[in-house]
């Protein structure tokens, strides 16, 4: 109701300000050849462009009180733009250093991993070798005081915390720290510098033979990582490897080609794309990759979308490597980001992406009704497609076939080459609790307060499953520790999702050793159902030896 009501207000005022938001864009586009054919574009419709700059000027000098144009520019472009595809949007200036962090491969700050579990800044890692490493800061410390500022026990939005220990390289912030077996605070002033922001998250050994990595994200380093990854994990004894994309919700479409190219041999079509115009541009691998050797399982789900979507349907049409989990989201428009001289940027829909065989794996959307398409993926799940594959219905007239005549279907999504369902038979209602009042988490961070010592000399995942191994008494103890915090103890349901308790609270642990997410996704392995498919999977297609 609200977003109609603001449409019925808003439009008409937004159509009467494209001409303000058209000036700009063309003062602050470039000059490639798409970007000179949108000039011509608005040049084409000069005419209602004339009429809508008239518009705005009436407004501006008429009008009865006074008003910022600008201002209404910004609340008119947002309506704009959501009257087009549901990935069309608009960054305003204030928003865009967060917008591109991400993909960026570093910022500015103090170089640390925190949390704030309560009301109380948790380091839980520190950058090796970053400034707050520099400067004596040690994962299990309590930041107090942010230059004279006290932010414990204040409930700050995290967001906030961000703001204040970031800021420009060279830029100095006092903390004050409380440290376990330390009575007096701990006065510490850190150096502002550049930290690198990885895209992969764990790179590792599951067993001798199968390596894992992880890809949250396709930065602007992403392919140079992964390089890097597969050459340590080959030096480690790695036969097999497994590339984690769930939950990667894309980014630079470039380093989906470059990972896809590590792992095809030369001429292979990656992706190709056609703008409005139908003029196609494709991209071949060129035989250099460093991978093409090695066999390959690639896990997605319904939140992999966009550049994991492009890397995982080059990988199935090429029939290279097995593509297991559940159907991806089903994000298929390329998108340009175009400057405004203001700062801000329009990321618009420009192309279309295809896979090898020739389908579009966009999912089915009407303009102007982005909350409907975000409601698509709970659609899934009230049908059942998180459970069964056969939930799912593909039309026939989008059947398309691999290089080696496999059947495989466009219009929304990839769907996996073996579907593994959502695992929810550990889920009992003592489960939702301690996981629900985020229990499972404040143990572990308990835990993690304790074990400081042992934890931060961990250096490999052996050695963290061997320290954690030896506790016999986890279980038991966070069995206690919940019900002191209003969470009874129940048998037959504790029984029934142990596997899964344990599992999360070693993997909660292990984040807060030196080894990070690599000691998370280590430590979920167990309860992980998809991961092991996956494992099994490149065991079949190893041989026999490889089960040894």
């Amino acid at each position: 109701m609200y977003r109609n009501s603001r449409r019925t207000v808003l439009f008409p005022l937004a159509a009467s300000l494209l001409a303000a938001a058209g000036l700009l864009l063309g003062q602050a586009i470039g000059r490639s050849g798409a970007e000179s054919r949108l000039e011509a574009m608005l040049g084409r419709i000069s005419m209602p462009q004339n009429k809508l700059s008239h518009t705005v000027a009436l407004i501006a000098r008429e009008y009865v009180d006074e008003l910022s144009v600008d201002s209404l520019i910004e609340m008119a472009i947002p309506v704009l733009v959501g009257e087009l595809d549901p990935h069309s949007v608009y960054v305003p200036a204030s928003e865009m250093q967060e917008f591109n962090e991400p993909l960026e491969g570093e910022f500015d700050g103090i170089g640390v991993v925190f949390n704030m579990a309560t009301d109380t800044i948790v380091v839980l890692n520190v950058v090796p070798a970053g400034p707050s490493d520099r400067a004596g800061v040690r994962g299990g410390d309590r930041i107090m005081l942010i230059d004279d500022s006290l932010v414990a026990g204040r409930k700050i939005p995290q967001m906030d915390i961000v703001k204040r220990l970031r800021g420009p390289r060279g830029t100095q912030v006092r903390l004050s720290l409380a440290r376990r077996g330390i009575d007096e605070p701990v006065e510490v002033t850190v150096t502002r510098d550049a930290i690198p922001i990885k895209s992969i998250d764990a790179a590792m050994m599951l067993d001798k033979r199968t390596g894992y990595i992880r890809l949250s994200r396709f930065a602007r380093t992403s392919g140079d990582e992964l390089s890097e990854a597969i050459e340590s994990l080959r030096g480690e004894g790695m036969k097999g490897l497994i590339l984690d994309l769930r939950g990667n919700s894309g980014g630079y479409l470039d380093q989906a080609i470059a990972i896809a190219d590590e792992f095809l041999p030369e001429g292979r079509l990656i992706v190709y794309t056609e703008d409005r115009n139908r003029q196609r541009m494709s991209e071949y691998s060129d035989g250099n990759g460093s991978a093409q050797d090695i066999p390959l399982a690639v896990l997605i789900d319904e939140e992999s979308a966009s550049s994991s979507e492009i890397l995982a349907g080059a990988l199935q049409d090429n029939d290279r490597g097995t593509i297991i989990g559940r159907r991806s989201f089903g994000k298929g428009l390329v998108q340009r980001q175009i400057p405004y001289s203001d700062g801000s940027a329009l990321r618009l829909t420009v192309a279309r992406y295809y896979t090898p065989s020739g389908r579009s794996i966009q999912k089915p959307y009407k303009a102007g009704e982005g909350e409907a398409y975000g409601r698509e993926l709970i659609e899934r799940y009230v049908h059942s497609e998180y459970f069964s594959a056969d939930s799912i219905r593909f039309d026939d007239s989008l059947r398309y076939t691999t290089l080696s005549g496999r059947t495989v279907y466009g219009g929304g999504g990839i769907m996996p080459d073996e579907f593994v369902p959502l695992d929810t038979t550990r889920m009992t209602r003592y489960f939702v609790e301690v996981s629900g009042r985020n229990i499972i988490y404040r143990y572990a961070m308990d835990y993690a307060d304790r074990h400081r010592e042992a934890l931060n000399s961990v250096r490999s995942v052996d050695e963290l499953r061997a320290l954690l191994d030896a506790d016999r008494g986890l279980f038991a103890d966070f069995v206690n520790y919940a019900a002191q915090r209003g969470v009874a103890y129940d048998a037959r349901q504790a029984y029934v999702s142990r596997e899964i308790i344990v599992a999360q609270l070693r993997a909660y642990i292990g984040r807060n050793t030196p080894l990070e997410d690599a000691g998370f996704y280590a430590m979920i392995y167990p309860i992980d159902p998809v991961l092991k498919r996956a494992v099994e999977v490149l065991s079949r297609e190893e041989g026999p030896e490889a089960a040894q």
